[in-house]
């Protein structure tokens, strides 16, 4: 379980700083901007895929 912590932390604050250096950059912004933006909706995902936590939900869809 602290694994996935482990792995959401790295990707969402990854994500936060390619997120601060596309600005930075002289060339590339947008595809770093974009990725930035990609790394994090990835660590939300990868959070959201696991069952259970706080919000109690089962795999009904599996079912």
């Amino acid at each position: 379980m602290i694994l996935h912590y482990i792995v959401f932390g790295i990707l969402f604050l990854g994500g936060l700083v390619v997120l601060g250096i596309a600005s930075g950059l002289p060339a590339w912004q947008g595809p770093t901007f974009i990725a930035g933006i990609l790394l994090i909706s990835l660590a939300l995902a990868y959070m959201m895929r696991e069952p259970g936590g706080a919000t109690k939900r089962s795999r009904s869809w599996e079912n």
